[in-house]
């Protein structure tokens, strides 16, 4: 069995052409390029036991030759995909599973006898071997098609797999490839692409988990698999949120990167880093941009939409609403343009980057006394500030409700690590505070996007929303001040 290491990138076809003559390949090669043709058959059952075991098996012809593959396990992070492999060549055009009995490669139970050709690529790969900075690095640039039954999607990408060296390397050699060409971090692999086909289903919005943590791991090792998974819950949802397939697909993407922001905070106190500082400072403003498109959201749905429905008949409710949706339709062309962008590309590639690259052996606290200090530390200071509230200081309940949120994600992170049923029944307590406290916030934006727009004309419709909010915004606080009283009164769970 092998490990394959490999990153993988999207490129347009007319860009591939024009990386291919560029002059750095030339430089960096230790051999000639070679061109293949490569035609592989993906086989699953019917009802596709392999792709849920997250497997994936494939017969390929290479010129004359057959190959048969066998690959399964491993992840998937910042483009950066590992997984175990088990590959030999066969005589024919036929598979035999006996042999990866004999190399440790085994099938799901039952599956033997019920496999079926799924899908088929059939591309061209240009193949060159090179030196950089020391790593040997095969660059592979695949230009072709997948095809399932009458549908069919184009192959355009570079695979960079890892000869020797580190994967810190890959990035780096990547980062040095966009300087050249657009590119795209890949987080999805040519059968997951066919298995799509196949089943004529669109990518699932992912809603992201932190990983689950071991007390025995090392608090920088703990930190990075944190890390790794806000990273995998963004990329799942960047593809579905810029084709608008739901718009489900752009709110995970905010609670990914709010996450992110989150695990970021607590590496950066730990292990202070310059390159960490920068993607902190990128990802914090990323943040902002998208919760921008968020306020406008949330306005135009749960407070706007509400109070149309009950006064349909209303001239200047009805132009108000069409003035927001514009304000709306602005703010998400930003942010998609933000998403697109070469920018956010790079960011994906310096986290890998920063992700792998070599760190110091210094002693390292154990993990469940780290855990313990964020917890007490983000808890005192959400029962500080709850504490010293006031009715009349809506800036007190916007810095209450960000003490909620970071203890929140904090107890998210570290949730595997403590006792489920005491830490389940504190999270749903202060899920309902901040819940709370998150509609009284967008209460408060709502009034600041009204001043935005606020004019003559406008005048009396705007009185008209903003007493509607006002009196939400009280029910809101007689629920808060009872909820805040159960929630101070729990026991910690760590």
């Amino acid at each position: 069995m092998a490990v394959e290491t490999e990153l993988k990138l999207h490129i347009s076809p007319d860009k591939l052409q024009r990386l291919k003559r560029h002059p750095l390949l030339r430089s960096l090669a230790i051999e000639r390029a070679r061109t293949l043709k490569l035609y592989s058959i993906y086989y699953d059952t019917a009802d596709l036991a392999l792709q849920r075991n997250a497997m994936a098996l494939r017969l390929r012809r290479v010129g004359k030759q057959w190959l048969q593959t066998l690959k399964g396990g491993g992840r998937s992070s910042a483009g950066l995909h590992q997984r175990n492999e088990w590959e030999m060549p066969v005589p024919a055009e036929q598979l035999d599973l006996d042999a990866f009995k004999l190399v440790g490669g085994k099938l799901p139970h039952g599956v033997r006898n019920h496999l079926q050709p799924v899908f088929v690529t059939d591309f061209t790969r240009n193949v060159r071997l090179l030196d950089f900075e020391g790593a040997q690095i095969e660059l592979c640039m695949d230009s072709g098609e997948i095809r399932a039954g009458q549908s069919m999607c184009p192959i355009s990408e570079l695979e960079l797999e890892l000869i020797s060296g580190s994967p810190q390397q890959l990035f780096g050699l990547a980062l040095k490839l966009l300087e050249i060409v657009p590119l795209e971090v890949e987080h999805t692999s040519k059968a997951e692409y066919g298995y799509r086909l196949f089943s004529a289903s669109r990518p699932e919005v992912s809603k992201g988990r932190f990983a689950v943590l071991k007390p025995s791991q090392d608090v920088g090792s703990a930190l990075q698999t944190l890390v790794a998974s806000c990273l995998s819950h963004i990329q799942a949802n960047v593809a579905g949120a810029l084709l608008k397939l739901d718009e489900e697909y752009l709110h995970q993407v905010r609670v990914g990167l709010r996450r992110l922001r989150v695990v970021l905070s607590v590496t950066r106190r730990f292990h202070p880093d310059p390159e960490l500082e920068v993607l902190y400072s990128q990802v914090s403003g990323l943040c902002i941009e998208l919760g921008r498109a968020r306020d406008w959201d949330v306005f135009l749905s749960q407070t706007l939409a509400p109070i149309c429905a009950r006064l349909p008949e209303h001239e200047g409710l009805r132009a108000l609403l069409g003035t927001c949706e514009r304000m709306r339709n602005k703010q998400h062309a930003g942010m998609e343009s933000s998403l697109a962008s070469q920018d956010f590309q790079r960011l994906l590639l310096r986290f890998g980057a920063w992700m792998h690259a070599e760190r110091s052996d210094d002693p390292q606290p154990p993990l469940e006394r780290f855990v313990r200090k964020i917890l007490d530390k983000r808890s005192k200071q959400v029962l500080a500030t709850g504490r010293a509230v006031s009715i009349k200081e809506p800036a007190q309940f916007h810095a209450l409700r960000i003490a909620c949120k970071k203890l929140r994600y904090s107890l998210e992170m570290f949730g595997s690590l403590l006792p489920q049923n005491r830490y389940k029944a504190y999270q749903e307590r202060l899920a309902v505070l901040q819940d709370i406290l998150g509609t009284m916030n967008d209460i408060a934006v709502a009034h600041r996007l009204l001043d935005e727009l606020d004019n003559a004309a406008r005048h009396d419709t705007l009185a008209l929303v903003r007493g509607w909010m006002e009196h939400d915004y009280a029910e809101h606080i007689t629920l808060f001040n009872k909820n805040w009283a159960r929630f101070e009164a729990q026991t910690k769970c760590w």
